[in-house]
């Protein structure tokens, strides 16, 4: 069912979760995990991610994760990642509840900011051309919160994507408003996912894939990975690298594609057993 909501109605959406660290799932068993970034500097880009957003490192056995409420971010090193404009998924976007604070420290650490005609968003500029959208949200619970990912294809391609979503994952299909568009405001085609807005914006020409970039790939979270991958090559889905465990963990993942390129990691057990703050 589609769902027309102001911008407020839907952040309060992602609200009842916030405080835990992935929201629950939906009733296909699916919720937001995380964004796996590919760097040059692991070192640079955990600086960020904890002192300029605000995250915290956690281990999940080997694995070091910088979560946030609904979404955690995963850091490999890489020795040429390309930035993510040109790809399908060009940046995805947090909400914070101090944003004059937030602003005023970016300014003060010389963090790029692109402003947008909305005086309460910014896009932040993290290294390796990642690109962070970030508005206020003064009712917010916590310090700051995941909201969406943007992806950019051309018009006549948004139904299908958004359909893909919605039959893969159990994704609601909705609209949410342009944020940036206060002169002209326009409605947004979405999927939501519990704790993110997939949201998909108009561009003129078809983009490039995910994969290989300093936006390598997204990832959900879902019960019973096993289940779930059986159920989607039923489907016809076929999986990059099929459900495997990890060493040393209790962690499951399995790797697909979805058809207009992004590349996406299927995790079952991801978050940290103990939530443990190792900062």
């Amino acid at each position: 069912m589609r769902r027309y909501t102001s911008f407020f109605a839907i952040t309060v959406l992602t609200l009842a979760p916030a405080l835990a660290q992935l929201a629950p799932p939906n009733e296909a068993g699916v919720t937001m995990g995380h964004v796996h970034l590919a760097v040059k500097d692991v070192a640079v880009q955990k600086q960020f991610w904890v002192s300029m957003m605000g995250g915290k490192i956690a281990k999940n056995g080997p694995l070091e994760l910088i979560e946030f409420p609904g979404v955690y971010i995963m850091l490999r090193q890489s020795d040429t990642p390309t930035p993510p404009a040109g790809a399908i998924v060009n940046h995805f976007g947090f909400v914070v509840r101090d944003m004059p604070g937030a602003l005023a420290k970016w300014k003060a650490a010389g963090i790029t900011l692109e402003p947008t005609p909305n005086p309460n968003e910014v896009y932040v500029e993290a290294p390796d051309g990642v690109r962070v959208e970030v508005y206020g949200v003064p009712s917010l619970p916590t310090e700051i919160q995941m909201n969406h990912i943007h992806y950019f294809s051309p018009v006549a391609d948004i139904p299908g994507l958004q359909a893909w979503y919605v039959k893969t994952f159990g994704a609601e299909a909705s609209q949410r408003p342009c944020i940036a568009c206060v002169l002209k405001p326009r409605m947004i085609e979405t999927a939501e996912l519990p704790s993110v807005h997939l949201s998909f914006g108009p561009i003129a020409s078809t983009q490039g894939p995910t994969k290989g970039r300093s936006l390598d790939h997204i990832g959900f979270e879902v019960k019973n990975l096993d289940a779930f991958a059986k159920k989607l090559e039923a489907q016809g889905i076929k999986f990059d690298v099929p459900v495997r465990q990890v060493p040393n963990t209790n962690l499951k993942i399995a790797f697909l594609t979805d058809p207009w390129g992004t590349y996406i990691e299927l995790t079952e057990g991801l978050a940290p057993p103990k939530q443990a703050d190792v900062r």
